[in-house]
């Protein structure tokens, strides 16, 4: 059962981030651009820290994640709040996000978390957005967030980062290709065994390349989005030089 300890590990060290944000910056879209979605997919849902409350709300998901064991976790969770979904309901699949297919045309397609930033390729990233454009219904939405290439340049003037708490510690490295502005995340992770007084030790390297905006807007153009919108860090504001987490919401 080694990956409830690493998804254990991933929610706690997660538990700090703004997923009450995601979640407002999502219906604000939905209002901004006039939509009532009835079913939206989450692409790269990992243990559906999104995909359960937006079911919550009453919408039908779908997760989809590559990694099969953050889809058993996020199975697992769901049974908590089965009395919470009120009409909502949640599936969860195992698919590659260059690659997915439901078989139906949903309303909205969601990638959060700069999931997409973990394609490394160009053409990675095209075939994303292509089969996207291919599973949303005329006039859905595609909303994702990444990270900027400002972002990555600070991480790796930032680092090391360290944790140190009572049940987890970490020393996180970062070294940065500058030509690609891709980044190398190097995690070391010591989680203590509930009820024991030892330490399990995780080690994690995680990959993720940033691409210029102008050239994301571009390609979502090129694979058939009509409109294409930029934000900035959970605002509305456009994105600027400072731009940590920029937003795009694109419409077929």
């Amino acid at each position: 059962m080694s990956y409830e300890k690493f998804a254990y590990t991933y929610d706690r060290l997660m538990n700090s981030m703004p997923y009450e944000d995601w979640l407002r910056f999502v219906k604000e879209s939905f209002d901004r651009f006039g939509m009532k979605p009835s079913t939206i997919v989450d692409l790269g849902c990992g243990t559906g820290n999104l995909t359960i409350p937006l079911a919550v709300e009453g919408y039908q998901l779908t997760g989809i994640d590559l990694s099969e064991d953050m889809l058993a976790v996020a199975e697992q969770k769901t049974g908590k709040y089965k009395s919470q979904l009120r009409g909502g309901a949640i599936h969860w699949v195992q698919q590659d996000l260059r690659e997915w297919d439901l078989g139906e045309q949903v309303d909205v397609a969601l990638s959060i978390c700069d999931s997409l930033n973990y394609l490394l390729e160009e053409e990675d990233i095209v075939d994303a957005f292509r089969q996207t454009f291919k599973g949303l219904k005329p006039g859905g939405l595609f909303l994702f967030d990444v990270h900027t290439p400002e972002q990555l340049f600070a991480y790796a003037d930032s680092q090391p980062f360290f944790l140190n708490e009572d049940d987890v510690a970490y020393i996180w490295t970062s070294e940065l290709d500058d030509e690609r502005v891709q980044i190398e995340h190097e995690l070391t992770i010591f989680v203590k065994d509930s009820g024991k007084d030892t330490f399990r030790r995780i080690d994690e390297t995680h990959l993720q390349r940033a691409y210029s905006l102008q050239w994301l807007k571009e390609m979502l153009l090129a694979v058939g989005f009509t409109e294409v919108h930029m934000a900035a860090d959970f605002t509305w504001e456009q994105p600027t030089s400072m731009t940590e987490r920029a937003f795009f919401i694109a419409k077929k």
